[in-house]
């Protein structure tokens, strides 16, 4: 069909679909940065069956963050504990959110 694309889909918000150079040129982020979060579990792309890193539109928004904290001045260890209590929020406020009735 005619202006229909070839591929089928968009991919969902937490597919890995970017290589890292991809990643990194995206976010401004340098790959070796990328690496170290990742070290420091502040980040987890999904992986192909060879090993390399795929990484989503969720986790391009994270390493944003990341990246303004850095810029912030905030150190390896206080981005891990900034990130560990956002995800927990969001965690609380969506099981809060589904539990209750409209």
């Amino acid at each position: 069909m005619a202006g229909q694309s070839h591929r089928g889909h968009e991919p969902t918000p937490d597919q890995g679909v970017y290589g890292i150079s991809v990643a990194a040129e995206l976010s401004g982020a340098p790959i070796q940065s990328i690496r170290l979060w990742e070290r420091h579990n502040l980040l987890s792309p999904a992986r192909t069956e060879g090993g390399t890193r795929r990484y989503s539109a969720d986790d391009l928004i994270r390493i944003a963050r990341i990246v303004a904290l850095v810029a912030a001045g905030v150190n390896i260890a206080g981005i891990v504990r900034i990130l560990e209590l956002e995800d927990s929020n969001t965690a609380l406020r969506a099981e809060r959110s589904s539990g209750q009735s409209p």
